[in-house]
């Protein structure tokens, strides 16, 4: 596999005149963009000359509207019309992504007559049956919907696919797709553009690297050593099980003018919380895995327009989301593992001189997890929590969750549903399951009992 390290020398988007339309171009400056980014100018070039290419890129890095220029080019050069149905993929991993994708792809295409639409689970699948078959040029779809539709939509034209771009490829096998993938490689012309985004290249991306790419070029950035951008403030706080609400609490009292994220362990947790703010008239909004699409799509795109805001999440919120002017990430609960990490504080400091600052609340014997974040090229600094500005509500809190019925049953099964996530870590040597305080851990949830059946 061929690689590309350097970057040419003018960065600026005039300077693919030529190799892109002025309708794209224009496009483009309308969008408030002027320079490219790192990947975007090493990619650029390769890809519109038609290279199947592999890009490894850190989050937020710029990599959808490269991939949506050449989209957009393919399309326009080959004079795609609605009777020649769809002529480039493009595959991403959640329906949020995809729907930023597609936001980015209107615009982008402003000016040019190919169709283009959306494919999604939880869209309405009649409407999008519709669209398929009066022809849908570029089409951005999610990988389980758009094998329905290649198994099951009859005048879904789809043998002249010039160009294939699997997004977020990584996270696409992590969740579960890699079978669809192969089936959905299956339905696809062999002679084809294809381009792989990755924010990681392991085994199975490997795997799905040859199986549908040929003799590609790889293109990652410059810098690999540091995995997060240079102008993003994190580091690490320490701080006991027992005190993790209360400083919780305080911080986003401090805060609540800003724009935060906080990450939470589990969809039982994150709506706990939800409640337990809105309760005490602490105003917070939420996106976990259980809410319907609807809701998880509308409060995604209020706090993208919103200045100010607190959202509570679970890791669905972690990869491609483009939320603009993020202040803060703060991580209430530990990732996974590294690449994790480096997904959920990618949601800030997103851009050209963006900047943003981000937390993670560990315990004292969680220290260790330091150390891989390190290893993986995380550059953590310690910060110390002045308890003296903490604020007391240890017993206002148990006061309320204990009296009110609701709360009592939504902190019962978040503290459960917290344990079973601290079991199932991957680094069991550092999230030692035997070494968690049951009882300390309760009292977070403001429950003055362990609950038997955690």
């Amino acid at each position: 596999m061929e690689s590309v390290v350097e970057s040419p020398d003018d960065n600026s988007f005039s300077s693919l005149k030529g190799k892109v339309s002025d309708l794209t171009l224009k496009a483009i400056a309308e969008m408030g963009f002027e320079k490219m980014t790192q990947i975007q100018a090493k990619t650029l070039p390769h890809i519109l000359e038609g290279r199947d290419t592999v890009v490894s890129a850190k989050t937020g890095s710029g990599k959808t509207l490269a991939f949506l220029i050449l989209a957009v080019e393919r399309m326009k050069y080959l004079t795609f019309k609605p009777r020649n149905g769809t002529g480039v993929m493009i595959i991403s991993p959640t329906r949020e992504i995809s729907l930023q994708t597609y936001g980015v792809l209107k615009k982008l295409a402003k000016y040019h007559s190919q169709t283009h639409g959306l494919i999604m689970g939880g869209g309405d699948r009649e409407s999008e049956v519709r669209k398929l078959e009066n022809g849908c040029n570029i089409l951005v779809a999610t990988p389980g919907r758009l094998l329905d539709h290649l198994q099951n939509t009859t005048w879904f034209l789809f043998k002249n696919v010039y160009c294939l771009i699997i997004d977020e490829a990584d996270r696409i096998l992590n969740i579960g797709f890699e079978a669809d993938m192969r089936a959905i490689l299956a339905f696809l012309p062999k002679y084809r553009q294809s381009l792989l985004f990755s924010a990681t290249i392991n085994k199975k991306t490997e795997d799905l690297i040859s199986l549908a790419l040929r003799n590609p070029l790889y293109i990652g950035a410059e810098n690999n050593e540091i995995a997060t951008v240079e102008n993003l403030k994190q580091g690490y706080i320490l701080c006991p099980s027992e005190k993790k609400f209360l400083f919780l609490f305080s911080f986003l009292k401090k805060y609540h003018n800003k724009k935060v994220m906080v990450f939470f362990s589990s969809c039982l947790s994150v709506k706990f919380h939800h409640d337990l703010f809105n309760y005490v008239n602490l105003k917070v909004s939420c996106i976990h895995g259980q809410l319907k699409q609807h809701k998880r799509t509308s409060m995604y795109f209020k706090f993208c327009k919103a200045k100010t805001g607190i959202l509570l999440c679970t890791d669905v919120a972690a990869r491609g989301l483009d939320i603009p002017q993020v202040d803060w990430i703060l991580q209430y609960d530990p990732p996974d593992d590294p690449k994790e990490y480096i997904h959920r504080v990618g949601r800030t400091a997103r851009g050209e001189n963006a900047s943003g600052n981000a937390w993670l609340m560990l315990r004292p014997e969680e220290i260790h997890f330091r150390n891989y974040l390190k290893n993986s090229g995380i550059p953590l600094h310690e910060y110390a929590i002045r308890w003296q500005k903490i604020l007391k509500v240890q017993d206002h809190l148990e006061e309320v969750v204990m009296g009110n019925y609701h709360l009592k049953h939504a902190a019962r099964k978040a503290f459960i549903a917290c344990v079973r996530s601290y079991k199932s870590h991957h680094l069991k040597k550092v999230f030692d399951i035997s070494k968690l305080d049951l009882k300390a851990l309760s009292k977070t949830f403001g429950l003055t009992y362990v609950p038997p059946d955690a």
